[in-house]
Protein backbone atom coordinates (compact mmCIF):
# COMPACT_ATOMS: atom_id res chain seq x y z
CA UNK A 1 0.00 0.00 0.00
CA UNK A 2 1.45 3.36 -0.95
CA UNK A 3 1.82 5.83 1.76
CA UNK A 4 2.18 9.86 2.45
CA UNK A 5 5.98 8.58 3.26
CA UNK A 6 6.13 7.24 0.18
CA UNK A 7 4.98 10.31 -1.83
CA UNK A 8 7.07 12.41 0.13
CA UNK A 9 10.10 10.63 -1.23
CA UNK A 10 9.23 10.55 -4.48
CA UNK A 11 8.58 14.34 -4.30
CA UNK A 12 11.46 15.52 -2.77
CA UNK A 13 9.76 17.12 -0.12
CA UNK A 14 8.43 16.22 3.75
CA UNK A 15 5.44 14.21 4.76
CA UNK A 16 3.92 17.35 6.16
CA UNK A 17 3.99 19.62 3.01
CA UNK A 18 2.41 16.19 1.56
CA UNK A 19 0.00 16.93 4.02
CA UNK A 20 -0.69 20.20 3.55
CA UNK A 21 -1.30 19.77 -0.28
CA UNK A 22 -3.65 16.73 0.51
CA UNK A 23 -5.81 18.94 2.60
CA UNK A 24 -5.47 21.59 0.34
CA UNK A 25 -3.58 23.96 3.19
CA UNK A 26 -1.68 27.43 2.19
CA UNK A 27 2.14 27.54 2.53
CA UNK A 28 3.06 25.46 -0.49
CA UNK A 29 3.91 27.04 -3.34
CA UNK A 30 2.21 26.18 -7.23
CA UNK A 31 5.42 24.38 -8.50
CA UNK A 32 6.13 22.47 -5.05
CA UNK A 33 2.12 21.30 -5.18
CA UNK A 34 2.18 20.20 -9.24
CA UNK A 35 5.26 18.22 -7.85
CA UNK A 36 3.74 16.60 -4.67
CA UNK A 37 0.41 16.20 -7.14
CA UNK A 38 2.53 14.37 -9.86
CA UNK A 39 4.17 11.86 -7.41
CA UNK A 40 0.27 11.61 -6.38
CA UNK A 41 -0.74 10.44 -9.58
CA UNK A 42 2.78 8.50 -10.34
CA UNK A 43 2.72 6.37 -7.22
CA UNK A 44 -1.45 5.64 -7.26
CA UNK A 45 -1.31 6.95 -3.98
CA UNK A 46 -5.21 7.21 -2.24
CA UNK A 47 -6.31 10.35 0.45
CA UNK A 48 -8.10 8.90 2.83
CA UNK A 49 -11.56 11.29 2.55
CA UNK A 50 -12.94 10.15 5.59
CA UNK A 51 -9.92 10.93 8.12
CA UNK A 52 -9.45 14.00 5.85
CA UNK A 53 -13.23 14.97 6.64
CA UNK A 54 -12.63 14.28 10.60
CA UNK A 55 -9.94 16.74 10.27
CA UNK A 56 -10.74 19.40 9.03
CA UNK A 57 -14.80 19.27 8.58
CA UNK A 58 -15.18 19.19 5.00
CA UNK A 59 -16.14 16.37 2.56
CA UNK A 60 -13.78 16.02 0.23
CA UNK A 61 -16.71 16.12 -2.18
CA UNK A 62 -17.08 18.57 -5.01
CA UNK A 63 -20.23 19.04 -7.26
CA UNK A 64 -19.80 19.07 -10.86
CA UNK A 65 -23.37 20.60 -12.64
CA UNK A 66 -23.53 20.26 -16.77
CA UNK A 67 -26.50 20.77 -18.87
CA UNK A 68 -26.69 16.95 -20.09
CA UNK A 69 -24.56 14.09 -19.13
CA UNK A 70 -25.92 12.44 -22.25
CA UNK A 71 -24.29 15.13 -24.80
CA UNK A 72 -21.11 13.54 -25.89
CA UNK A 73 -18.93 16.92 -25.33
CA UNK A 74 -20.31 16.80 -21.57
CA UNK A 75 -19.42 13.36 -20.81
CA UNK A 76 -16.40 13.66 -22.23
CA UNK A 77 -15.48 16.62 -19.89
CA UNK A 78 -16.93 14.98 -16.82
CA UNK A 79 -14.57 12.22 -16.86
CA UNK A 80 -11.56 14.19 -16.98
CA UNK A 81 -13.22 16.69 -14.15
CA UNK A 82 -12.93 12.74 -12.42
CA UNK A 83 -9.71 12.12 -12.99
CA UNK A 84 -8.52 15.26 -12.21
CA UNK A 85 -10.12 15.90 -8.77
CA UNK A 86 -9.20 12.57 -7.73
CA UNK A 87 -5.36 13.42 -8.20
CA UNK A 88 -6.54 16.60 -5.71
CA UNK A 89 -8.06 13.70 -3.60
CA UNK A 90 -11.55 14.98 -4.35
CA UNK A 91 -14.93 13.08 -5.12
CA UNK A 92 -17.22 14.06 -7.94
CA UNK A 93 -21.10 14.52 -7.71
CA UNK A 94 -22.30 15.12 -11.04
CA UNK A 95 -25.93 16.61 -11.49
CA UNK A 96 -27.80 17.66 -14.63
CA UNK A 97 -29.52 21.14 -14.98
CA UNK A 98 -30.87 20.43 -17.70
CA UNK A 99 -30.08 23.70 -19.77
CA UNK A 100 -32.16 25.83 -17.54
CA UNK A 101 -31.68 28.60 -15.12
CA UNK A 102 -34.04 27.39 -12.55
CA UNK A 103 -31.78 23.37 -13.04
CA UNK A 104 -28.37 25.62 -12.75
CA UNK A 105 -29.97 27.70 -9.41
CA UNK A 106 -30.90 24.22 -7.98
CA UNK A 107 -27.32 23.05 -8.52
CA UNK A 108 -26.20 25.96 -6.51
CA UNK A 109 -28.21 25.21 -3.79
CA UNK A 110 -28.30 21.43 -3.63
CA UNK A 111 -24.14 22.04 -3.34
CA UNK A 112 -24.31 23.77 -0.24
CA UNK A 113 -27.41 21.15 1.34
CA UNK A 114 -25.52 18.64 0.49
CA UNK A 115 -22.04 19.78 2.17
CA UNK A 116 -20.07 19.53 -1.21
CA UNK A 117 -17.03 21.90 -0.50
CA UNK A 118 -17.30 23.34 -3.75
CA UNK A 119 -19.04 23.34 -7.06
CA UNK A 120 -17.86 23.71 -10.71
CA UNK A 121 -20.85 24.87 -12.80
CA UNK A 122 -21.47 24.66 -16.72
CA UNK A 123 -23.79 27.54 -17.04
CA UNK A 124 -25.62 28.58 -19.87
CA UNK A 125 -28.82 29.99 -18.95
CA UNK A 126 -28.86 31.46 -15.45
CA UNK A 127 -27.79 35.14 -15.61
CA UNK A 128 -28.10 36.29 -12.07
CA UNK A 129 -26.46 35.04 -8.74
CA UNK A 130 -27.00 37.82 -6.68
CA UNK A 131 -29.82 35.72 -4.50
CA UNK A 132 -27.34 33.05 -4.37
CA UNK A 133 -25.11 31.72 -1.64
CA UNK A 134 -21.93 31.48 -3.77
CA UNK A 135 -22.18 35.36 -3.28
CA UNK A 136 -20.64 34.89 0.31
CA UNK A 137 -17.90 32.96 -0.66
CA UNK A 138 -18.61 29.26 -2.20
CA UNK A 139 -16.09 27.98 -3.78
CA UNK A 140 -17.69 28.40 -7.58
CA UNK A 141 -16.17 27.97 -10.78
CA UNK A 142 -17.64 28.44 -13.73
CA UNK A 143 -16.92 26.08 -16.55
CA UNK A 144 -17.18 27.06 -19.96
CA UNK A 145 -19.70 29.48 -20.91
CA UNK A 146 -21.16 32.40 -18.85
CA UNK A 147 -19.07 34.35 -17.40
CA UNK A 148 -20.81 37.25 -14.70
CA UNK A 149 -18.47 39.96 -15.51
CA UNK A 150 -15.28 38.08 -13.87
CA UNK A 151 -17.54 38.15 -10.89
CA UNK A 152 -16.55 34.27 -10.46
CA UNK A 153 -13.20 31.96 -10.97
CA UNK A 154 -13.90 30.97 -14.63
CA UNK A 155 -12.42 28.71 -17.55
CA UNK A 156 -13.60 29.66 -20.66
CA UNK A 157 -14.47 27.91 -23.87
CA UNK A 158 -12.33 29.68 -27.02
CA UNK A 159 -15.80 30.15 -28.04
CA UNK A 160 -15.31 33.37 -30.65
CA UNK A 161 -11.49 32.34 -31.55
CA UNK A 162 -12.38 29.02 -31.93
CA UNK A 163 -15.44 29.85 -34.40
CA UNK A 164 -13.56 32.55 -35.91
CA UNK A 165 -10.36 29.89 -36.89
CA UNK A 166 -12.87 27.05 -38.13
CA UNK A 167 -15.38 29.77 -40.55
CA UNK A 168 -11.71 31.35 -42.09
CA UNK A 169 -10.51 27.77 -42.76
CA UNK A 170 -13.41 26.83 -45.13
CA UNK A 171 -12.71 30.34 -46.31
CA UNK A 172 -9.10 29.29 -47.23
CA UNK A 173 -10.63 26.10 -48.60
CA UNK A 174 -12.54 28.26 -51.23
CA UNK A 175 -15.61 28.41 -49.75
CA UNK A 176 -17.52 32.01 -50.37
CA UNK A 177 -21.29 30.94 -49.11
CA UNK A 178 -20.59 29.76 -45.44
CA UNK A 179 -23.51 29.35 -43.75
CA UNK A 180 -23.49 28.59 -39.90
CA UNK A 181 -26.12 26.27 -37.89
CA UNK A 182 -25.81 27.70 -34.50
CA UNK A 183 -28.41 28.37 -31.36
CA UNK A 184 -30.65 30.84 -30.04
CA UNK A 185 -28.07 33.85 -28.56
CA UNK A 186 -29.62 35.62 -25.76
CA UNK A 187 -26.51 38.23 -24.60
CA UNK A 188 -23.11 39.07 -24.54
CA UNK A 189 -21.61 36.27 -22.92
CA UNK A 190 -23.62 33.57 -24.18
CA UNK A 191 -22.09 30.60 -26.16
CA UNK A 192 -24.02 30.72 -29.29
CA UNK A 193 -23.25 34.55 -29.32
CA UNK A 194 -19.88 33.88 -28.75
CA UNK A 195 -19.25 31.63 -31.77
CA UNK A 196 -21.55 33.86 -34.09
CA UNK A 197 -19.17 36.51 -33.18
CA UNK A 198 -16.33 34.50 -34.36
CA UNK A 199 -18.19 33.72 -37.68
CA UNK A 200 -19.18 37.41 -38.45
CA UNK A 201 -15.64 38.22 -37.86
CA UNK A 202 -13.83 35.85 -39.90
CA UNK A 203 -16.15 36.59 -42.57
CA UNK A 204 -15.23 40.14 -42.65
CA UNK A 205 -11.59 39.24 -42.86
CA UNK A 206 -11.93 37.35 -45.66
CA UNK A 207 -13.79 40.02 -47.35
CA UNK A 208 -17.46 37.95 -47.63
CA UNK A 209 -20.44 39.06 -47.19
CA UNK A 210 -22.82 37.99 -44.89
CA UNK A 211 -26.15 36.64 -45.57
CA UNK A 212 -28.60 36.34 -43.24
CA UNK A 213 -30.21 33.30 -45.11
CA UNK A 214 -27.72 31.57 -44.13
CA UNK A 215 -27.92 31.52 -40.42
CA UNK A 216 -30.28 29.25 -39.24
CA UNK A 217 -30.93 28.98 -35.59
CA UNK A 218 -31.72 25.55 -33.45
CA UNK A 219 -34.17 25.67 -30.05
CA UNK A 220 -31.63 22.85 -29.15
CA UNK A 221 -28.55 21.46 -29.80
CA UNK A 222 -29.03 18.02 -30.52
CA UNK A 223 -28.23 15.70 -33.98
CA UNK A 224 -31.85 15.41 -34.62
CA UNK A 225 -31.65 19.46 -34.67
CA UNK A 226 -28.83 19.70 -37.14
CA UNK A 227 -30.25 17.25 -39.41
CA UNK A 228 -33.96 19.13 -39.90
CA UNK A 229 -31.65 22.61 -40.33
CA UNK A 230 -29.07 21.00 -43.31
CA UNK A 231 -32.60 20.13 -45.18
CA UNK A 232 -34.16 23.26 -44.25
CA UNK A 233 -31.26 24.85 -45.56
CA UNK A 234 -31.08 22.95 -48.94
CA UNK A 235 -34.68 23.19 -49.61
CA UNK A 236 -34.22 26.89 -49.25
CA UNK A 237 -32.70 26.73 -52.23
CA UNK A 238 -29.92 29.18 -51.49
CA UNK A 239 -26.90 27.90 -52.53
CA UNK A 240 -24.15 27.03 -49.88
CA UNK A 241 -20.37 25.30 -50.23
CA UNK A 242 -19.41 25.53 -46.24
CA UNK A 243 -21.28 25.11 -43.07
CA UNK A 244 -20.14 25.75 -39.59
CA UNK A 245 -22.06 24.26 -36.74
CA UNK A 246 -21.98 25.43 -33.70
CA UNK A 247 -21.00 21.95 -31.55
CA UNK A 248 -19.67 18.44 -33.06
CA UNK A 249 -23.08 17.18 -31.98
CA UNK A 250 -25.09 19.32 -34.53
CA UNK A 251 -22.41 19.15 -37.00
CA UNK A 252 -23.24 15.09 -36.80
CA UNK A 253 -27.22 15.99 -37.67
CA UNK A 254 -25.75 18.12 -40.30
CA UNK A 255 -24.09 15.60 -42.10
CA UNK A 256 -26.45 13.46 -42.14
CA UNK A 257 -29.38 16.10 -43.41
CA UNK A 258 -26.80 17.17 -46.48
CA UNK A 259 -26.53 12.94 -47.65
CA UNK A 260 -30.88 12.81 -47.25
CA UNK A 261 -30.79 15.97 -49.66
CA UNK A 262 -28.57 14.45 -51.79
CA UNK A 263 -24.89 16.56 -51.57
CA UNK A 264 -21.92 15.13 -50.35
CA UNK A 265 -19.10 16.50 -47.85
CA UNK A 266 -16.72 17.76 -48.53
CA UNK A 267 -17.10 17.39 -52.29
CA UNK A 268 -20.52 19.60 -51.94
CA UNK A 269 -20.18 21.13 -49.30
CA UNK A 270 -17.31 21.24 -46.53
CA UNK A 271 -18.12 20.93 -42.92
CA UNK A 272 -16.64 21.97 -39.78
CA UNK A 273 -17.46 21.12 -36.15
CA UNK A 274 -16.84 22.49 -32.67
CA UNK A 275 -15.84 20.17 -29.65
CA UNK A 276 -13.85 17.63 -31.23
CA UNK A 277 -16.08 14.65 -29.53
CA UNK A 278 -14.95 11.07 -29.56
CA UNK A 279 -17.42 10.04 -32.14
CA UNK A 280 -15.76 13.39 -34.94
CA UNK A 281 -13.21 10.71 -35.84
CA UNK A 282 -15.06 7.97 -36.83
CA UNK A 283 -18.06 9.70 -38.88
CA UNK A 284 -18.01 9.20 -42.61
CA UNK A 285 -16.48 11.33 -43.69
CA UNK A 286 -14.09 12.57 -40.76
CA UNK A 287 -15.83 15.64 -38.94
CA UNK A 288 -13.23 18.50 -39.22
CA UNK A 289 -13.84 20.49 -35.84
CA UNK A 290 -12.11 22.79 -33.62
CA UNK A 291 -10.64 20.96 -30.49
CA UNK A 292 -10.34 22.89 -27.18
CA UNK A 293 -8.19 21.04 -24.56
CA UNK A 294 -10.63 19.69 -22.63
CA UNK A 295 -8.45 17.91 -20.12
CA UNK A 296 -6.57 21.30 -18.99
CA UNK A 297 -9.91 22.77 -19.13
CA UNK A 298 -10.85 20.29 -16.07
CA UNK A 299 -7.56 20.54 -14.56
CA UNK A 300 -7.85 24.61 -14.26
CA UNK A 301 -11.29 23.62 -12.84
CA UNK A 302 -10.66 21.93 -10.27
CA UNK A 303 -7.29 23.64 -9.07
CA UNK A 304 -9.71 26.93 -8.97
CA UNK A 305 -11.80 24.93 -7.03
CA UNK A 306 -8.93 23.76 -4.58
CA UNK A 307 -7.57 27.22 -4.46
CA UNK A 308 -10.65 28.91 -3.64
CA UNK A 309 -11.37 26.35 -1.07
CA UNK A 310 -7.22 27.44 0.57
CA UNK A 311 -8.34 31.28 0.40
CA UNK A 312 -12.21 32.54 -0.03
CA UNK A 313 -10.99 35.81 -0.54
CA UNK A 314 -8.46 35.81 -3.22
CA UNK A 315 -8.67 37.28 -6.17
CA UNK A 316 -10.79 36.08 -9.16
CA UNK A 317 -9.00 34.30 -12.20
CA UNK A 318 -10.26 33.92 -15.51
CA UNK A 319 -8.79 31.62 -18.32
CA UNK A 320 -9.59 30.68 -22.13
CA UNK A 321 -9.12 27.58 -22.62
CA UNK A 322 -6.11 26.53 -25.49
CA UNK A 323 -7.58 24.81 -28.63
CA UNK A 324 -5.83 23.47 -31.94
CA UNK A 325 -8.26 23.18 -35.35
CA UNK A 326 -8.09 19.41 -35.85
CA UNK A 327 -8.85 18.85 -40.17
CA UNK A 328 -10.27 15.05 -40.90
CA UNK A 329 -12.24 14.54 -44.41
CA UNK A 330 -14.84 16.75 -44.11
CA UNK A 331 -13.01 19.98 -45.02
CA UNK A 332 -10.64 18.38 -47.05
Amino acid sequence: MVTMEDVARLAGVSKMTVSNVVNNRDGVGDLVRQRVLEAIRQSGYRVNVSARTLRSGRTGVIGLAVPDIELPYFGHLAAHVIEAAGRQGFHVAIEQTGAAAAGEADAIAHSRTLHFDGLILSAVELDRLDEHPAEAGYPLVMLGEQDFGGRFDHVAMPNEEGTKAATTHLADRGCRRIAIVTGRASDDVNMVTRRHYGYLAALAERGIGVDPALVFSLDDASMEAGREAACRLVDSGHEIDGVVAVTDTVALGVLRGLADRGLRVPEDVRLIGFDDIPESGFTVPSLSTVAPDHRWMAERAVELVAQRIRAPLRPTAQYVAPFELVIRESTR
